[in-house]
C-alpha cells in the first residue's frame, strides 16, 4: 500500500482551495494530506487543510526559510508549494531535500529572472518571444514622456509595477481631466494622467513602474508543467474575453509558452500569459508558481495538481495530453468554510471524535460554471 502524501502550501491564494480538492481527488487513489499557513486566519485554505498554522510576521526572508525548514521537519512535509519568500526558499533547495521535502518550484536562476518584469521582457525577446514596448519610468518626467512616445505610436498606456504579480497597482492612463464620470458605477483601472504627474511629483520617494501599451484581449494563460530535464509535460491554454473563458491548444500560444517554460528553467509549475498587440500574441506576465485558475483544466479531464506533485516526488506522469477541451465558462464566486478563531486546528485521527460545524462566510475563491 502506498503511504500518504504531506503537501504543504505556504500563504496561497484563496481560489487555491480547488487546487486542495484535486490533490484530495487524485486518480491514483493516494492519501494526501494539506497543512497550510497564512498570515491572514481568514484565509479559507487554512480551514480546507488537514493542519494549519497562523505565520509569524516580520520574519526577513533569511528567517522565513529557517521557518520553512522546521515547519518541514516537524510536520514531515514530502512536497512544499512555496509562493511567499520563493526566491530564498529555492536557493536552499538542498537544504529541503537533505529534510526530506520536495520544492514544488522552478530553479533559482528562473525565479530571479521573472522577479521583475523588465528583465523577463529583456530576456524573452532575447530568444525570440514578441514582447510590448515598454518603458521603465521612476520619475513623473520619464513617464510623461513615456507615455507620450506610446500615444505618438497609436497606443493607449498603462502602467503596472516592475514586480508584483495578480494585477496589483495596474492602472490605465487617461487624458480627460477628473469629473464625475470617474466617479459614477464601480471604481475602474481609468486614471487622469495630470493626477498621477502631480501624485509622483509629491511624493517621497520614486516609484518603478512599467510604462507599456493597453494590450487587447483575448487574454491566454497557459498553464506549464515542466520537468527538471526542461522538458514540457503539460500546456493547456485557458482564454479570457470579458466574462466568457474557454480552452486552447493553438501554438500561437502554446510554441512560446514551451519555449519559455523549458528555456529558462521553469521546472514544475507556471503560468504564461499572453495578449494581443494589434494582430499579434505578446507577453505579457510569467508567472513562477501554480496560477489560481489552474484547477479550471479539470474541465479538460486532467488534475495537474496531482500531475505536478508526482513530477516533485520523481514519478514521472509523462506526457499529458487533455482528452478534451471543456466547454466555455464563466466564473461566479461562492461561500467557503473558514477557522474557528482559534489556531491551530489539528486533523482528527478518530473517527469518533466530531467536530463542531465551522461558521461560513463568502471567500473569494471561485467556482466554475458552463456558458
Amino acid at each position: 500500500m502506498l503511504s500518504r502524501v504531506r503537501v504543504w502550501l505556504n500563504r496561497t491564494y484563496a481560489e487555491n482551495v480547488f487546487f486542495m480538492d484535486q490533490l484530495r481527488r487524485n486518480p491514483s487513489d493516494r492519501a494526501v494530506e494539506i497543512h497550510a499557513t497564512h498570515g491572514d486566519p481568514d484565509s479559507p485554505v487554512l480551514a480546507a487543510a488537514d493542519t494549519a498554522d497562523l505565520e509569524p510576521e516580520g520574519l526577513s526572508p533569511a528567517a522565513y526559510v529557517e521557518y520553512a525548514l522546521d515547519q518541514c521537519v516537524r510536520r514531515g512535509i514530502d512536497v512544499f508549494v512555496p509562493r511567499l519568500h520563493q526566491a530564498a526558499i529555492v536557493a536552499h533547495r538542498a537544504e529541503f531535500a537533505a529534510a526530506g521535502t520536495a520544492l514544488l518550484a522552478p530553479t533559482p536562476e528562473a525565479v530571479a529572472v521573472f522577479e521583475d518584469k523588465a528583465t523577463a521582457y529583456e530576456a524573452v525577446r532575447s530568444v525570440g518571444v514578441p514582447v510590448p514596448p515598454w518603458h521603465r519610468v521612476r520619475t513623473a518626467d520619464e513617464l510623461v514622456a513615456a507615455v507620450e512616445e506610446l500615444e505618438a505610436a497609436g497606443h493607449r498606456a498603462c502602467f503596472k509595477p516592475a514586480a508584483g504579480a495578480g494585477g496589483v497597482g495596474f492602472r490605465v492612463i487617461t487624458r480627460s481631466p477628473f469629473s464625475l464620470a470617474h466617479l459614477n458605477g464601480f471604481p475602474g483601472p481609468y486614471v487622469p494622467l495630470d493626477l498621477v504627474v502631480d501624485a509622483l511629483r509629491r511624493a517621497e520617494e520614486p516609484v518603478d513602474w512599467l510604462v507599456m501599451p493597453r494590450l487587447e484581449q483575448p487574454e491566454v494563460s497557459v498553464d506549464c508543467l515542466t520537468g527538471p530535464d526542461n522538458r514540457v509535460r503539460l500546456a493547456v491554454g485557458r482564454t479570457k474575453n470579458g466574462r466568457r473563458r474557454g480552452f486552447t491548444l493553438d501554438e500561437r500560444w502554446l510554441a512560446p509558452a514551451r519555449l519559455i517554460a523549458e528555456g529558462f528553467g521553469l521546472h514544475h509549475l507556471s503560468n504564461i500569459q499572453f495578449r494581443m498587440l494589434g494582430d499579434r500574441p505578446v507577453l505579457l506576465d510569467v508567472n513562477t508558481r501554480p496560477a489560481g485558475g489552474l484547477h479550471q483544466l479539470s474541465l479538460c479531464g486532467v488534475n495537474v495538481p496531482w500531475a505536478a506533485v508526482r513530477l516533485a516526488l520523481g514519478e514521472d506522469p509523462g506526457v499529458i495530453e487533455p482528452p478534451f477541451l471543456g466547454q466555455d465558462y464563466t466564473v461566479v464566486s461562492g461561500p467557503r468554510p473558514l477557522m474557528p478563531a482559534a489556531l491551530p486546528r489539528q486533523r482528527v485521527e478518530s473517527a469518533d471524535v466530531v467536530l463542531p460545524a465551522v461558521p461560513v462566510r463568502a471567500a473569494s475563491a471561485g467556482e466554475v460554471l458552463p456558458l
